[in-house]
């Protein structure tokens, strides 16, 4: 009961506060944000409404992973074969190096922070947060995509970027992790630091390719796109359960990434069948909600307390510059490298700055270096709550400035309050035939 309560309570506030959000025309995803950091413990959740601890909403993980699994599936329809012929080696050149870019900005940055202030911030806890900078956040992305109907050139690129992003980035993370954990704890595990990473790439891969393949034979069962529609949500269910495995072979582990296996998912299946693009604007309708759901969480669980630390904040600044910057100019070196518009080479970078998930996923494992591991959560934590509340605003702007989202018509916009007027007038009319029946 209390399970449904607060999911009940999460949807209702994300969708209560979107009329609120929309009168300052904000997207809808700050909406969800906002609205669960209201009801969350540093909110309402105080006074004993809503959720009162970050672990209440950390006990919904399982509506989070299948919010993230569809999102990542959307994603993955955008690697369609005929649209990579032509911005493959973009796509490609961009993701690669805006990642490795934010890297070393971060890196740089922290390292002469740490040569000032030793005593705050180690060599392992520099490493570790550069290779967090590389992710970037499909699910904000996605939600202004899908809310201003964006469609160019530069959302074109974007998509498949942010989605090569997460792949790069366990890869850096990986290594640098590495590193870190044989500074700070003075262990060297080779087999972790390469070996690892690369398993877990390929075998995600794999599992989504073949998920997708037979995704796409079982579909040909069924006549009826609800029938088709309900085969495709089973799928992205059990994909997300399969991908949550892990086992070792010797002396590697063979994990999954559910990101990377999801839009392996989308990719294998939106190029094999030929209905997906239907099926796939069905499950977008039907997962709206879940996705609603998704974003009040996460609004819910940012810890607000890490504002209380001096330390943490200034760390974080100084991370947030340092990563903003290396998105920034890395995507506009390597736009401009690869011969993309004016107005991919000034905009993509900005669209690229939301940060969530995969970020804290990396946190988790950065809790192995113990205390040292607990700042690096608290910093990511700090970089994480101004980069949800503000990226998704910065995404619409650079989307809007680059003409890929258009303002409504006129026209539509006079039909639309017809529409509402002759709806008002409908429902006002039959109360006042009662109440003349009743003078009468």
């Amino acid at each position: 009961m209390e399970t449904l309560l607060l999911v009940s309570i999460a949807i209702l506030a994300g969708l209560l506060m979107t009329r609120l959000s929309r009168l300052a025309n904000l997207p809808t995803v700050t909406a969800y944000l906002v609205s669960g950091v209201l009801i969350g413990p540093f909110g309402l959740g105080a006074l004993g409404v809503g959720f009162t601890t970050t672990g209440v909403a950390e006990g919904l993980d399982l509506a989070s992973e299948i919010a993230l699994g569809f999102i990542a599936f959307s994603i993955g329809s955008e690697f369609r074969v005929k649209d990579l012929k032509a911005i493959g080696r973009q796509t490609f050149v961009v993701g690669v190096l805006q990642a490795l870019t934010a890297t070393l900005f971060v890196d740089a940055a922290l390292f002469a922070f740490h040569l000032i202030r030793p005593d705050i911030l180690s060599a392992a806890q520099v490493l570790t947060l550069g290779a967090i900078a590389t992710a970037t956040a499909p699910a904000a992305t996605l939600m202004v995509v899908r809310q201003y109907k964006a469609k160019g050139p530069l959302t074109s690129l974007l998509l498949p970027v942010v989605a090569l992003d997460d792949a790069v980035g366990l890869v850096v993370f990986a290594v640098s992790f590495g590193l870190a954990k044989t500074l700070a704890l003075g262990s060297t595990d080779m087999v972790s630091i390469l070996v690892d990473p690369l398993v877990e790439i390929v075998a995600s891969l794999g599992l989504g390719a073949l998920m997708g393949w037979l995704l796409t034979e079982l579909e040909r069962l069924f006549n009826s796109n609800t029938n088709r529609l309900n085969m495709t949500i089973a799928f992205v269910f059990l994909t997300v359960a399969l991908s949550m495995a892990e086992f070792h072979v010797g002396p590697v582990t063979v994990g999954f990434s559910s990101l990377l296996v999801c839009m392996m998912l989308g990719t294998v299946f939106c190029n094999l069948c030929p209905l997906s693009h239907d099926l796939m604007n069905l499950a977008d309708k039907w997962s709206s909600p879940v996705l609603a759901l998704f974003f009040v969480l996460c609004g819910a669980e940012l810890d607000l307390g890490v504002f209380a630390s001096g330390a943490i904040v200034l760390v974080g600044v100084v991370y947030i510059f340092a990563r903003s910057a290396g998105k920034y100019l890395g995507a506009r070196f390597s736009a401009r490298l690869t011969h993309c518009s004016p107005e991919i080479q000034k905009y993509l970078g900005v669209t690229l700055l939301p940060q969530a998930g995969v970020a804290l996923g990396m946190c988790t494992t950065a809790m192995q270096l113990g205390d040292e591991g607990a700042l690096i959560r608290n910093i990511t934590l700090f970089a994480v709550l101004i980069y949800e509340l503000i990226g998704p605003m910065l995404t619409k702007a650079a989307l809007q400035a680059a003409g890929d989202i258009q303002p409504k018509s006129e026209e539509v916009t006079q039909r639309r309050a017809r529409k509402l007027a002759a709806a008002g007038t409908a429902d006002r009319r039959p109360v006042r035939q009662h109440a003349h029946a009743g003078h009468r």
